[in-house]
């Protein structure tokens, strides 16, 4: 069967970097532009919502969310992101890409809105609506994963392809960025119209009733570039390596890729023969191929990801331990606000951005492996940097320092396993198994974010009893948490090396497609 397909295929492989290239990147990314923007924006409500609905009379301290709903707002469109990277990865081999591509997406915008508008104004109410709605939001989150990067690699021609691949990530980037700029922008307008008394000068007046307002219209803002994109995504056809080697249809992917890359493509005719033998994901046959590179895409993913989301949905405990952000109760609600929104945009414009942009230019000159490799030596090296001297840089005159450090660990994330652990599970496996395979890679990754996420909340806590958030348990403190970090970061280093190198070849060559018939 192979060699009636070669000629479509390899007509996408040898293809020149043309127009629709870019406009498959801007359609597949804005998808990661709605999902960064989501679910780090929640980050910057989170103390908003304790001021709103957890204000203690007479406390000293502003009002925060207790362990168990913090957890619950923060984690839970992770469970739902796991949930559906496995479901829509699996769904996206059955169905085919296109068709269950445009489902995410409504999702995604349907969710982003209702979680805006939770319901109510009792704790209880409001969070537990918000919770639901983000979960959903996660689910279709998690379905984008699989199928944006697999519609870009069988779409991409074999020379850029990773750039392409990582370009499409890379987009979570500017999400961040967009979150933090808005709600800069948002919480700097209420700040100005509705003047409020910082929280030691007045308890109750230091968070305005329009506060209420703000974090929803945060959240509901990410339904937006999701909902622009609806139509371009339900105009692209199946992407030709699902239609021919999946689907069998030899004629239908080539006139379809004739039209998108406006070439003629010679049909050769189809002889009727036996169809190839097929393995299954569970069978031995897959576990002989390909068992060691799953679980070399499943395990760098997870450990990449404790690391990456204990800093990022956290980062602003960081930046309060440090004394980037002034002590709460200096500050009224929506102030403190503005301070979480500008420290975490300062670090996406100075590190995570150019992060992502650097593996876009790089990943098909130096390869995968070699950017995975230095990201996680690399990322370990700096918490290492930032853990055994921690006391020395919480001394006010050395605070730029450990910030400077703390954006590196961050370019070396994103310039490293954060993009190849995206890019590579997209390329190494056979066409009828590929959006499953990524799927479960990306959900090994999510486990890591809730392990790096829930874990962080209790083991960065001090630990003295007494000088813990109120309701959690003495942790292990900043220092400690950051020591463990580094040892993931190390472990992953180690796990990098079950995986292969796929640059420059065409994708039936790395998962072995070509060779099936005669083994």
């Amino acid at each position: 069967m192979a060699k009636e397909q070669l000629q479509v295929l390899n007509a996408l492989d040898s293809a020149k970097t043309q127009w629709y290239h870019f406009t498959a990147i801007v359609i597949a990314g804005m998808g990661f532009f709605t999902d960064a923007y989501d679910l780090f924006c929640i980050s910057l409500v989170t103390k908003l919502l304790g001021r709103i609905y957890y204000h203690v009379e007479g406390s000293a301290k502003p009002g925060s969310l207790p362990p168990n709903v913090s957890a619950a707002v923060n984690g839970v469109a992770l469970c739902g992101t796991l949930a559906g990277q496995v479901f829509f990865g699996w769904l996206g081999d059955k169905l085919g890409r296109k068709k269950v591509y445009g489902m995410t997406l409504m999702l995604m915008v349907i969710c982003s809105v209702a979680s805006g508008l939770s319901f109510g104004h009792t704790p209880k109410s409001v969070v537990s609506t918000l919770c639901f709605f983000r979960f959903w939001l996660g689910f279709g989150i998690g379905g984008d994963y699989p199928l944006s990067a697999t519609i870009m690699s069988e779409y991409a021609n074999k020379k850029t392809r990773g750039a392409f691949v990582a370009a499409v990530f890379a987009m979570q980037g500017f999400g961040i960025l967009a979150g933090g700029l808005f709600a800069m922008l948002m919480s700097a307008i209420f700040d100005a119209k509705f003047k409020a008394p910082a929280y030691e000068v007045d308890p109750t007046g230091s968070t305005v009733p329009q506060a209420d307002y703000l974090w929803r219209i945060i959240l509901t803002v990410g339904a937006l570039p999701a909902a622009l994109t609806y139509y371009s995504r339900s105009k692209m056809p199946e992407t030709a390596r699902y239609t021919a080697l999946v689907a069998n249809n030899v004629k239908q992917a080539t006139s379809d890729m004739a039209k998108v890359l406006q070439v003629d493509i010679e049909a050769e005719p189809v002889k009727p023969q036996e169809p190839a033998k097929s393995f299954g994901l569970f069978s031995k046959d897959f576990m002989r191929r390909h068992g060691l590179h799953l679980l070399g895409t499943t395990s760098t993913w997870f450990l990449l990801d404790i690391a990456f989301y204990s800093q990022n949905l956290f980062q602003k405990d960081i930046f309060s331990a440090i004394g980037w952000i002034p002590s709460a109760k200096t500050m009224n609600a929506v102030s403190e606000v503005y301070r979480i929104a500008r420290a975490q945009t300062l670090i996406a414009l100075c590190s995570t951005v150019p992060g992502y942009w650097f593996t876009v230019a790089l990943i098909d000159k130096i390869g995968r492996f070699a950017i995975q490799l230095m990201g996680f030596f690399f990322m370990t090296v700096f918490m290492f940097a930032l853990a055994f001297p921690y006391n020395y840089w919480t001394h006010k005159d050395h605070l730029i320092g450990f910030v400077v450090l703390y954006s590196l660990t961050f370019f070396f994330a994103n310039f490293g396993p954060n993009a190849t652990t995206f890019v590579v599970p997209a390329e190494i496996f056979p066409a009828r198994l590929r959006s499953t395979c990524h799927g479960i890679s990306a959900a090994a990754g999510k486990l890591g974010a809730m392990v790096g996420a829930f874990g962080f909340l209790y083991l960065a806590q001090p630990q003295d009893k007494t000088k813990a958030e109120a309701g959690f348990p003495a942790g292990i403190g900043v220092k400690n948490s950051l020591i463990v970090l580094g040892v993931v970061n190390f472990l992953g280093l180690l796990f990098t090396f079950f995986v292969p190198e796929s640059k420059g070849k065409s994708l039936e060559e790395i998962s072995g497609e070509t060779n099936e018939e005669r083994n």
